[in-house]
């Protein structure tokens, strides 16, 4: 009767010590996107935003004819922003796999 080692298994435990050290454990949670606040499109939904808020600042002009761009319309176009970007994020969320354990 003969044995048949694994090449893996011959090596000394130093080695595997290191290697094992490396490795993630399998009860972690694994995903594929990252973090909202880490990501481009947040820091470009931020500056469109301010963009928005800060058009809409001034709320007359010099000739006196009234709002160049009212502070209703504004908010419509921030709503607007956010659900397109809480869209984008469930869609960029729907696409990754997680394992999570209860």
């Amino acid at each position: 009767m003969t044995v048949n080692t694994p090449s893996h298994a011959l090596c000394d435990d130093t080695a595997i010590g290191s290697v094992a050290g490396s490795v993630r454990p399998l009860t972690t949670s694994i995903t594929e996107t990252t973090p909202a606040s880490k990501t481009t499109a947040f820091a470009v939904y931020l500056v469109a935003v301010l963009g928005v808020l800060i058009a809409s600042w001034p709320v007359g002009d010099s000739d006196g004819r009234g709002a160049i761009f009212l502070a209703d319309k504004a908010w419509f176009y921030v709503t607007l922003l956010t659900v397109g970007y809480l869209v984008s994020r469930g869609l960029a969320k729907a696409g990754s796999r997680a394992h999570h354990d209860a």
